[in-house]
């Protein structure tokens, strides 16, 4: 059975950092793709970062590029996203999720992904 729990949002001024956590269980490591998205109030859900199954190749959504990063600690079975420099468009639910993969196969499309945790909210202010 997988299981994923996020946590780590919280409210925040623009220009300040946050640290995601999404605890998982039934996973294994070097087998599942893992991802973040976030949905903004009346707007759809957008992939935002993707790890390949065992680590070795990541995505990012332009608009978090060289502020976000995708992290795994394999040994606490936990992903990370580091997220610095926010800003009040960054505001959204966030959401881990993972999917069965195999090689490099990093998909960044919501539809793909079959296991999602519950969400965590991120409140940027101006």
């Amino acid at each position: 059975l997988v299981q994923l729990v996020e946590s780590g949002g919280g409210s925040v001024q623009a220009g300040g950092s946050l640290t995601l956590s999404c605890a998982h269980s039934g996973v294994t490591y070097s087998n599942y793709c893992m991802a973040w998205f976030r949905q903004a109030a009346g707007k759809e859900r957008e992939g935002v970062a993707a790890v390949s199954a065992g680590g070795g190749s990541t995505y990012y959504a332009d608009s978090v590029k060289g502020r976000f990063i995708i992290g795994q600690d394999p040994a606490k079975n936990t992903l990370y996203l580091t997220m610095n420099s926010l800003k009040p468009e960054d505001t959204a639910m966030y959401y881990c999720a993972v999917r069965y993969c195999s090689g490099t196969y990093l998909p960044s499309d919501p539809a793909i992904y079959r296991y999602w945790g519950q969400g965590t909210q991120v409140t940027v202010s101006s």
